[in-house]
């Protein structure tokens, strides 16, 4: 086991790991901008380094500060956690080059996945199903009209380098191609760095599913089961549940079984989540996620395992230790993520908290670096909390989502608690039928 784990990360994620490493009794270093000076990831870790001022690029983003972190305090594992440098093949290859370990994925996994289009041909190469598209990049404009009257309108350009939404764009029909093939480009090209755009065929009414896998290094892959994550605005995810009001045991089995049996023959190592459209009774795979999910807690409530020591044990070469039939899903887990934005016209609202009260009682957890004093800086994600229940039935979870939501408090800074109360008590969430487009609508009452 590891005698020291970095975590190149702040904020919940930052407590989340140094949780689950004192529990394995490992000492923790956290690392933090100017900004972050008095964040409680940084008062609760056993050391803390300063790596430069607020821009992430400077500080969080900073890979040499981050290494010589890790050389001056004497740690042998970074644990990247999720945004930030999680998915960042160079600096996976850099930490082991250094002689630590990175605790997530290899750094040829991570390349592999972050680039959609190679992701979807290492997918279909192993039977997994994907959403009807081109094959590749879409060099020119004619080949995309081409492709586009194939699968038929509307389409979504993609960027193959994208995330979080951006370089995605709909073209309803053949007039609008051009529009969207170029917008889609521009934004890709200055997002990523990367103008390279795929065509898929755009899904009226899916939800969005995701699988939770992890693997080890002896060759042992299981599936913790689904999460929903189709409550989203603007391609980010807002409220997330395990499992989803749409599946069936038989369709998560199966779907689990297509999924472990690929990542085995990939060599696939710790966690990872693969993303899929599902309609019709059809699951379509869009992208996979190289590392731990924002979302992991529903998983953790429902099955009952720490994900993150699981990463930290494989990382060491720990085998699993359990099979898929050990796996055994209990209850059902919602999560809504709080962030700091007026909850209607989501302006990011950073400042003085004077006062917090998380909620709690059977079955709530709260992921939060909030404290009655704590200033929420603006140069960050503007997430701040995330609030999760478990119930032996979804009905239960709701009431008691409901009943958590109510007894939250935040002063000081606007956030998101109006807006999940609103969420949770519409019928159409109540009766689990919603897609990934029910929210734009909702939020627009």
């Amino acid at each position: 086991m590891f005698r020291k784990i970095l975590i190149a990360n702040r904020g919940e994620i930052a407590l989340r790991i140094q949780r689950a490493c004192r529990e394995l009794g490992i000492p923790t270093v956290a690392v933090h901008s100017t900004a972050d000076a008095e964040a409680m990831h940084v008062r609760l870790a056993d050391e803390s380094v300063c790596i430069g001022p607020p821009s992430p690029r400077e500080s969080y983003l900073n890979i040499p500060a981050i290494l010589s972190a890790a050389n001056i305090t004497g740690a042998d594992a970074i644990h990247p956690g999720y945004g930030f440098l999680s998915e960042n093949a160079n600096f996976a290859e850099m930490v082991e080059a250094h002689g630590l370990t990175f605790i997530g994925p290899s750094a040829a996994h991570i390349r592999m996945m972050g680039d959609k289009i190679e992701a979807k041909r290492a997918m279909a190469s192993l039977g997994v199903p994907l959403v009807p598209g081109s094959a590749g990049a879409v060099n020119d404009l004619d080949e995309a009209a081409k492709i586009a009257d194939q699968i038929g309108y509307p389409v979504l350009i993609k960027a193959a380098a994208g995330g979080g939404g951006r370089g995605m764009r709909v073209a309803a029909n053949a007039a609008g191609l051009e529009e969207a093939w170029q917008t889609a480009r521009g934004e890709a090209r200055s997002a990523f760095g990367n103008d390279a755009v795929y065509i898929e065929k755009y899904l009226d009414r899916p939800r969005h599913i995701e699988m939770q896998v992890m693997a080890d290094s002896h060759g042992k892959v299981v599936h913790f089961g689904e999460r929903d994550c189709s409550l989203q605005r603007r391609h980010q995810k807002l409220l997330e549940e395990a499992g989803s009001p749409a599946l069936t045991a038989a369709e998560r089995d199966a779907l689990g079984e297509v999924v472990t049996s690929g990542l085995s023959k990939l060599g696939y190592r710790n966690a990872g989540t693969l993303e899929f459209l599902y309609q019709d009774g059809q699951f379509a795979f869009i992208e996979m996620n190289t590392r731990l999910q924002v979302e992991h807690p529903v998983t953790e409530m429902v099955c009952g395992v720490d994900l993150v020591r699981e990463q930290i044990r494989i990382a060491a070469g720990e085998a699993l230790g359990y099979t898929q039939a050990d796996v055994r899903f209990n209850g059902h887990a919602i999560e809504c993520r709080i962030t700091a934005e007026d909850p209607v016209t989501f302006a990011p609202s950073p400042g003085k908290v004077t006062a917090f009260h998380a909620p709690g009682g059977l079955g709530v957890r709260v992921d939060s670096a909030l404290y009655a004093g704590y200033t929420v800086p603006p140069y960050y994600d503007s997430m701040i909390a995330k609030l999760i229940v478990h119930a032996p039935t979804r009905a239960e979870a709701i009431a008691r989502m409901r009943r958590s939501l109510a007894e939250f408090v935040v002063v000081g800074v606007k956030t998101s608690l109006p807006l999940h109360q609103r969420i949770v008590e519409a019928p159409e969430f109540v009766a689990g039928d919603y897609t990934i487009h029910w929210l734009e609508n909702f939020v627009g009452q």
